[in-house]
Formats: C-alpha cells, sequence, structure tokens
C-alpha cells in the first residue's frame, strides 16, 4: 500500500480510544461518531461478476473464465466488476444502506489449486495448475483494483492455504501438505497475487495446515505471507473461522482465545463474531494495546486506499447507469463462447441449420438459470437459458421439441415411482427429430460449498466423476433411439464421459456459462461462433484419485498424474486447425523475468476464423541434471529429485491469439523468473543448471492429447 495511505489511517487510528479502534477489526464495523466516520460492512463478493447484491453482469463461473486462458479479457471482466460494485457501493450509500454486500473490499478472486475433481467449490478456482492460476489471479486483481490513485475496488486472494476440501470436514480438518507440495503447488498464485498485482487482501482458510489453523498460522501468515513475502495488506479470517479455532480444531479452549491467537498471527480483520472478545484478551493480558492498533491500522489503510477519508476519489462519480451495460452484456457474452471447451466432434458440428427440420432439445439443464449463474453470482436482468438459445438460433420454420427427460438429482424425487417419469416422454422427442441436444450437468445446489448445496451426504463436494443415475439413464435411453446426439455439459467440475465418448457425436464442456450462456453455446452448435476454450482441469476416469483427504500431490494434476486421463489439461477442439512451427529460443531477452523467451509461429489452416490458445510447458529432466556434475553442491538435492516427485511437465506459458483462415502470427512467451525452478523436498527453491526441454503446441505434450488432436507439440531446448 502506497505509504500516503497508511499515514492516514495511522493517523485516524491513533485518535481512537482502545476501544474504539478494537471494533474496526470486526467485519461489520459499526460507526465511529466521535470521529464522524460511518459504518461500513467489509463482506463483498466478485467472483465472476458482482455477487448478492441485486441486478449485475453475471459472466461465467471462474472455472469457466480459466478455460479461456485469456489474461486480457479476465482483467476487463474484473474492472466490469469493479465498476458495479462501485455503482452499488456509491448509490446505496446515498441511502443510508451500509449493510453486507454493498462494500468496495471484494472477497476475490479464490486462487486455490482444484487438486481434486470431486471438490464442489473447485468451480470458483481458475483449475489445477499454480502457474495458470496465479497468472489469471494477478489479471482479475488488476482489473479489480485498477490504475488509479486510488483503488478502485480492494481484491482479496482466497483461501489461503492448503484449501480444497473435502467440504464436510471442513472446520475441523487438518490438511497435511509437505514443504514441497506448499512451494511448488499450494502457495505460488498467492505469492503471484503479492508480488506481480500488489493484491490488498488475503483470506485465511477453514482447515488447519499441518496442525495450525490456517487464519491463526505463524507459519503460514507470519512467517510466510508477511516476513518472507512482504504482505503488507489486510488478512482477513473467513467467515466464522475463527470460531473453529475452539470449536472444531480445539487448540484453544474459548473465544477469547482465539480472539488472541489469531490477533498474533496479524489477522486483520475478523468476518464472525470472535473479534468481539478482543478487549476481553486484552484485559486478561493476551494481547497487546499495540497489536489492537496495528490490526485497525492495516484495516484503515484499505479504507484509506478506497479514498474513503478522500473527496477527490476519481470512482465517488460512478453511478447507476454504470450497471448492467450493453457492453457488459456483450463482454459476458463473448467470455461464454470463449471458455466453452469442444471435448468431442465426430464431424457433426457445426450444424446447417437449414438441413435441421426438426430439432431436440432434451435434458434438466435446458431451462435451468442455475446452470448459467454458479454459485457466488449476482442476479441477471437477460438470462438466455439452453432452451432459449436453440430457440433464438433455428429457422423460424424449425420445430423445437423440448422435454425435461429426466430429474436432475435422483435424491431430489420424493415419489421414487416418479424417478424416470419422463424417459418415455424423452425418446418419443428424439426419435422425432433429426438431431438431439442433450443438455445435462449439475448446478451449485448439487456441487458447491459446504452448507449451500443440498447434497448433504456430501455437503457440496461429489462423491464420484459420473453424472447423477438419473441422468445416465436418460443418456442410454436417448443413444438408443439411434439419432444424432450432441451433449452439453453444465457443470463446474470434470466428468467421466467414458460411455458419452464411445457412444455420441459430439461433447461441449459449458460449465456455469454466464447469463447468456445458452446463446453462446447455441451459436457455437451452429457455427455462428467458433470454440476456443481448453480444459483447466483434468477430466479423469472415475476411480483414478487418491483419497479426497489426501494432500499429497503425488498422482494428482496432469503435473503428477501416472495414469490416462479421459481428457486432459489443456486441451480442446475447434472447428478449424491451426499449424506450428518455426519454434526458436531467445536465451538473452532482458525483457522477460527469467532472461529466455520462446517465440512460435501459429497459423490457422483451416477455413474460418478462430482462437488458438498456444501452450509452452517444461520439462525439468531432473535426472540428467543429476548425472552432468553442475549441481553436486547443492545439499539435499537428491532426496529432491525423486522420480515419482517431481512434475512430469509443467506449464510455463500461453497465449491466446485470433486468426483469419490461413493468417499467421509469431507468439512471444516470455518466461517467468521461476520458471526454472526446481522445488527440494525442504521447500527450497534451486535453479539447476543444464538443459531443459520446451514443448510449444495446442495441447499439453502427452500420448492422450496427441491421440485426441491428431497434432504433437514442437520441442526445442534450453539450457541455464
Amino acid at each position: 500500500m502506497k505509504k500516503e495511505f497508511k499515514e492516514i489511517a495511522q493517523k485516524i487510528v491513533d485518535s481512537m480510544t482502545l476501544e474504539e479502534a478494537a471494533s474496526q477489526i470486526k467485519y461489520d464495523s459499526p460507526a465511529v461518531e466521535s470521529k464522524d466516520i460511518p459504518a461500513y460492512n467489509w463482506w463483498n463478493e466478485g467472483l465472476h461478476g458482482l455477487a448478492r447484491a441485486g441486478t449485475a453482469t453475471v459472466f461465467p463461473q471462474a472455472i469457466a473464465l480459466a478455460a479461456m486462458f485469456d489474461k486480457d479479457m479476465l482483467q476487463k471482466i474484473g474492472d466490469v466488476v469493479a465498476t458495479e460494485a462501485r455503482a452499488k457501493y456509491n448509490e446505496s450509500t446515498k441511502c443510508g444502506d451500509r449493510d453486507l454486500y454493498k462494500g468496495i473490499t471484494m472477497w476475490s478472486p479464490n486462487v486455490n489449486i482444484f487438486r481434486d475433481a470431486r471438490w464442489g467449490r473447485g468451480q470458483e478456482t481458475y483449475g489445477e495448475d499454480p502457474y495458470l492460476t496465479g497468472a489469471l489471479g494477478v489479471a482479475f486483481i488488476k482489473g479489480l483494483q485498477g490504475d488509479g490513485k486510488y483503488l478502485k475496488t480492494s481484491a482479496c486472494a482466497k483461501h489461503y492455504a492448503v484449501h480444497s476440501g473435502p467440504e464436510a470436514l471442513r472446520h475441523g480438518f487438518d490438511a497435511k501438505a509437505s514443504a514441497k507440495d506448499l512451494e511448488e503447488t499450494y502457495t505460488p498464485a498467492f505469492y503471484a497475487a503479492i508480488k506481480e498485482a500488489d493484491v490488498s487482501g488475503v483470506m485465511g482458510a477453514y482447515n488447519r495446515v499441518n496442525g495450525e489453523p490456517a487464519c491463526a498460522s505463524q507459519e503460514l501468515v507470519v512467517k510466510r505471507l508477511r516476513e518472507e513475502w512482504g504482505f503488507d495488506g489486510y488478512f482477513v479470517s473467513d467467515f466464522l473461522a475463527l470460531m473453529d479455532i475452539h470449536e472444531n480444531h480445539h487448540v484453544t479452549k474459548n473465544a477469547v482465545e482465539s480472539a488472541a491467537l489469531a490477533l498474533k498471527a496479524t489477522c486483520d480483520v475478523n468476518a464472525g463474531y470472535v473479534y468481539r472478545e478482543i478487549m476481553e484478551a486484552y484485559r486478561q493480558g493476551l494481547v497487546t494495546e499495540e497489536e489492537i492498533r496495528t490490526a485497525a491500522v492495516n484495516a484503515y489503510t484499505i479504507r484509506a486506499a478506497l479514498g474513503m477519508f478522500s473527496d477527490d476519489c476519481e470512482y465517488d462519480s460512478i453511478g447507476i447507469e454504470s450497471l448492467d451495460t450493453e457492453e457488459s452484456a456483450e463482454l459476458s457474452y463473448q467470455a461464454s463462447i470463449n471458455s466453452t471447451v469442444l471435448l468431442k466432434n465426430d464431424g457433426i458440428l457445426p450444424l446447417n441449420k437449414d438441413d435441421i427440420k426438426t430439432i431436440a432439445v432434451v435434458g434438466p439443464t435446458a431451462t435451468s438459470i442455475a446452470v448459467l449463474e454458479g454459485n457466488y453470482n449476482g442476479t441477471s436482468s437477460r438470462y438466455v437459458t439452453n432452451l432459449q438459445g436453440i430457440r433464438n438460433a433455428v429457422n423460424p420454420e424449425t420445430r423445437v421439441l423440448y422435454s425435461e427427460g429426466s430429474h436432475l438429482f435422483n435424491d431430489r424425487v420424493q415419489n421414487l415411482a416418479l424417478e424416470d417419469d419422463r424417459l418415455s416422454e424423452a425418446e418419443t422427442v428424439a426419435r422425432s427429430s433429426d438431431v438431439v441436444v442433450l443438455y445435462v450437468g449439475l448446478d451449485s445446489t448439487i456441487e458447491g460449498e459446504e452448507g449451500d448445496t443440498g447434497n448433504a451426504f456430501a455437503a457440496g463436494d461429489k462423491t464420484s466423476l459420473f453424472l447423477p443415475e438419473s441422468q445416465q439413464k436418460l443418456i442410454k435411453r436417448v443413444v438408443s433411439t439411434g439419432k444424432p446426439v450432441i451433449i452439453v455439459n453444465n457443470t463446474g467440475s470434470a466428468i467421466d464421459f467414458s460411455f458419452e465418448e464411445e457412444n455420441v457425436n459430439a461433447i461441449i464442456q459449458s460449465w456455469y456459462s454466464g447469463q447468456a450462456g445458452g446463446q453462446a453455446v447455441a451459436d457455437i452448435i451452429f457455427g455462428q461462433a467458433v470454440p476456443g476454450g481448453k480444459l483447466p482441469v483434468t477430466f479423469y476416469k472415475d476411480g483414478t484419485q487418491p483419497p479426497m483427504e489426501d494432500y499429497s500431490m503425488k498422482n494428482r494434476t496432469y503435473r503428477y498424474f501416472t495414469g490416462e486421463p479421459l481428457y486432459p489439461f489443456g486441451y480442446g477442439l475447434s472447428y478449424t486447425s491451426f499449424e506450428y512451427s518455426d519454434v526458436q529460443v531467445d536465451e538473452n531477452d532482458s525483457d522477460a523475468p527469467s532472461g529466455i523467451s520462446v517465440t512460435v509461429n501459429v497459423k490457422n489452416t483451416g477455413a474460418v476464423k478462430a482462437d488458438e490458445i498456444a501452450e509452452l510447458y517444461i520439462n525439468n529432466q531432473i535426472k540428467e541434471k543429476l548425472s552432468n556434475g553442475l549441481n553436486s553442491g547443492i545439499e539435499g538435492l537428491e532426496a529432491a529429485t525423486d522420480v515419482d516427485n517431481q512434475p512430469i511437465c509443467s506449464l510455463a506459458g500461453f497465449e491466446r491469439v485470433t486468426l483469419e483462415p490461413g493468417e499467421s502470427k509469431t507468439v512471444t512467451f516470455k518466461l517467468g523468473e521461476r520458471a526454472f525452478d526446481t522445488v527440494l523436498e525442504d521447500g527450497r527453491r534451486v535453479k539447476l543448471r543444464g538443459s531443459y526441454k520446451l514443448y510449444v503446441g495446442g495441447q499439453q505434450p502427452d500420448a492422450v492429447s496427441e491421440k485426441l488432436t491428431g497434432n504433437k507439440c514442437l520441442e526445442v531446448g534450453t539450457t541455464i
């Protein structure tokens, strides 16, 4: 934070009584009447659009935004979120409404690693890769915070750290993570948020990490976040997480002790009620006046940076006219297009609408608004459902037949006799059509956050990677008609489509697709738009993942998984083809943080304009570096180079490029300062001297990707 904002905060807090200062480190900070400071509620959400505050632009869910592999667009989306949050804040303040979800401290983005495909909240993340997550998190934070004199809004990277389920156990769970996994996987995105985006807030997780409550961790927060990384923003607990310290983790005896433990770990703002006991902790000698005032200064520095104590903030004039605009709606639609991933296409897509006389729209997500929204969402004024999108896209004379086909989830059916009551209708509709578009999936009432979902047995997590049994029956019934079938899947996570891969014509992953999601996927189906998303997560075959409670990264994500995925990370098909050529390495690029950059020529060799996502991966070749004798002086190196404990390959660069038919462009990757790091077992980062293999292409360099796409990555070497 800028020095001037810290000075403003210090001056204000110094003028308060200790009781007044203590009252300001709660998320629902009351007014300080003696200073003419109004009440402020810190809690607001903006994961993929301004959330829970009424009308706002609803963008595709965060996992879908990750599938765009597009830093520039994500920054633009962050800016829209900030604009709409400022508009709500300014207008509600005029009305004297200072309640939650009306502020400009956004508790977004979620930069946790989606390490297990069953995790319900994985939809809130940017996927399974720490580099991708960090790069997209940085872009979104920059969009939220702006580049003006004041912060447009305050961003908050969450949930620090080692947090990715299981949801049912999170309040008392101890996530055991090795020093290597902490440094290599679980914390890099937070590091990037601080070092590259100067994020103003960090939120702690519910769970313990290696025995310490994440919101009161000396190791994670004081040593790593504050001292090693130099984070000078505010640290906030997750909601009610400090109560867990005594009620579920049993690290302390009561709320007074929990308040003291958190404050001494520099938790500045308590989302919850434990800091109501902070003055009692002071009276018992468990915390000092300096610790209370330091937390209040950290909190007030953010408020000063947001312009709350100034009369020249450039964002104070943003009003209701900036909400739900045509421009933001178009951006949301484009994000829905760019995030859609084509998983299979036997040539049926795109459909020629002039050839379609009757089309069947079948499935429990066809008319759902919930699958457009995901969780942590706002309310749009202009939803286009999947069914409506098809109606909008076909010729006026084309007959659209609709059947719900099945219930979304078996357990939702109160009368078991009605469990399969829609199947015969679906079969009839399918048999009467030229082609079937079958909309399946989940929604945020099934997968999501503990307490928000209806599948109480899993608290928001999935118990398997298959669709619910009711939908599996529907798919098989429709397939049995012999009609061409296109599956569109609305989920926030991976699904095992082994049966569908063998038995349907096309599969589209549409995620929780945003307010215009139905229109976007229909336009893709009929060739008015081209799918250009790539998977930010691996689609596994069910049963191939380790136990969810095991936080070791061994055999998790594409970087460590030794099995055969159904669809790999970084994979996605197009309606055109691309050719990669002339890959070059510059080992003396002063503009690249690592000093190394890679260029490659990408050509659209097909017949339609389309986007391509060029991906660059590094293979560290650990064994070769051990044998070359150049790294023998590094203590502990041999223990760190267990083949099973090193990434197979790692994403180190990506760029999205738009190409006309026949057009070529040169794509440049400037590799980051950590791109060639090896993390030892004790968590130390070292740069091993020797040669490195680099792979460039439209997917990762694995056999399954090559088989699915028919393409191979280009390979080139470099030496450090």
